[in-house]
């Protein structure tokens, strides 16, 4: 099951997630969420992921500690 998460704003939006090449070579697995449900990139919220939603304009992030 997807993880989706309603701002104050009453958005609900749904966790993806999606693997990039950085320029050195590197891959890095990022998340990042969207309005639709995306059933080839939709994820459950990591373990140890924390979902932060920025009080201006009610955007979220996922960070980890």
């Amino acid at each position: 099951m997807a993880y989706s998460h309603k701002n104050s704003k009453g958005v609900t939006y749904h966790l993806n997630t999606k693997e990039v090449v950085l320029r050195g070579g590197k891959k890095q697995r990022i998340y990042y969420f969207s309005k639709d449900v995306r059933n080839d990139t939709s994820t459950d919220l990591p373990a140890g992921g924390k979902v932060n939603e920025n009080p201006r304009n009610g955007f979220l992030t996922v960070s980890f500690k």
